[in-house]
């Protein structure tokens, strides 16, 4: 893959992802006062479950945002489109599916 493509992908999935945190982060306020206003007991029950639901996301959104700025520096090293692990070359169809992707399938699926 060359180097424009792929920081153009690795940039679109970055600011997905940011509009994504983004989106959570504000739920997760939303659902922080639900939890602490006085009412229903189920209601609180409820907000706290969302809560944990929304961290939850949040946790998942910014270990991509992690994974995508990894991507980004092995693309200025170089190193973009091959394993972390072996080196091997990942396939182009993967990248284009997932451009933070540090393994190749098969070694993906052994984890």
């Amino acid at each position: 893959m060359d180097h424009a493509r792929a920081a153009a992908l690795l940039q679109a999935e970055r600011v997905r992802v940011q509009d994504l945190l983004g989106q959570s982060s504000g739920a997760g306020l939303d659902n922080r006062a639900g939890a602490s206003e006085q009412g229903d007991m189920s209601d609180a029950a409820t907000s706290l479950t969302l809560e944990e639901q929304e961290d939850a996301v949040t946790s998942i959104l910014r270990e991509r945002l992690s994974a995508i700025e990894r991507a980004e520096q092995r693309l200025r090293d170089g190193t973009y489109g091959r394993s972390i692990r072996s080196g091997d070359v990942i396939p182009e169809e993967r990248l284009e599916a997932d451009p933070a992707a540090e393994l190749t399938v098969e070694e993906a699926q052994e984890s």
